[in-house]
């Protein structure tokens, strides 16, 4: 016997999935199961086009699978992250630990090997969704001589060059800068950048920190602005170099 179909969730908005899978009875399956919870289903049976489904539709959460064509899940996850913060739940048919440190490390948000209980798969697409804040307030503009933040127009500079960041990495380096000179503990970046104040995943905000350190860098080999405090958390500590920044 099948595992029972979980009931729909009842929520404010719809929420749409977008699928990505080319096995065409996985993705049958997949759009059954979530049109049962009241989802509206998206499905893509390749990289490129859930690259453009995902541009054109703006899903709130993706699943995607590893094994694709042309470009695959690996791929498509990298371009996905450049873009936006959106919630990924990878699918592959290998268990291996390599292969989720992988997925973490690229950005997703979760991972399940096939096969895979219907129960499960729906539960951890609304924890993902939970995560996912409803409405954020907004804060103020940050300047202190070298980083200069604007979120009313999503913009970011570092000594007079633009910086290209996701969503997530602009809420990362805006919440860290805010607190400037202050540790940040894990769980509270997680609540304040993630809206997950139950703080499990510890390893996201890590492997978030690289990523915006390498985005910094990207226009400033000397940008070390950002600290990592052994069994505390992290901190933004400005511009290191000699004379930088507010007196």
């Amino acid at each position: 016997m099948s595992p029972r179909v979980p009931s729909p969730v009842t929520r404010a908005t719809p929420v749409t999935v977008l699928v990505v899978e080319d096995d065409p009875d996985v993705r049958l399956v997949l759009t059954v199961l979530f049109e049962r919870q009241g989802w509206t289903v998206l499905t893509s049976p390749d990289g490129r086009s859930a690259l453009r489904t995902l541009l054109e539709r703006n899903p709130d959460v993706l699943v995607l699978d590893i094994g694709l064509p042309e470009l695959d899940g690996w791929q498509v996850l990298e371009r996905v992250r450049d873009m936006t913060d959106l919630p990924v739940l990878m699918l592959t048919a290998h268990g291996h630990e390599t292969d989720r440190v992988r997925g973490l490390r690229a950005g997703a948000d979760d991972y399940l090997t096939k096969p895979f209980s219907n129960n499960e798969l729906v539960a951890r697409i609304e924890a993902l969704l939970r995560r996912v804040p409803t409405h954020r307030r907004e804060e103020g503009a940050y300047d202190d001589g070298v980083l200069r933040m604007d979120p009313a127009t999503r913009t970011a500079e570092w000594r007079g060059t633009a910086l290209d960041l996701s969503l997530l990495q602009f809420r990362l380096l805006h919440t860290l800068a805010r607190a400037r000179g202050t540790v940040l503990t894990v769980p509270q970046l997680l609540e304040r950048v993630w809206d997950d104040p139950t703080g499990q995943g510890a390893e996201r905000v890590k492997f978030a920190v690289l990523r915006l350190r390498k985005a910094l860098l990207a226009v400033d080999p000397g940008a070390d602005a950002l600290e990592a405090v052994r069994g505390l958390g992290y901190r933004y500590r400005g511009d290191r170099h000699e004379g930088s920044g507010p007196g």
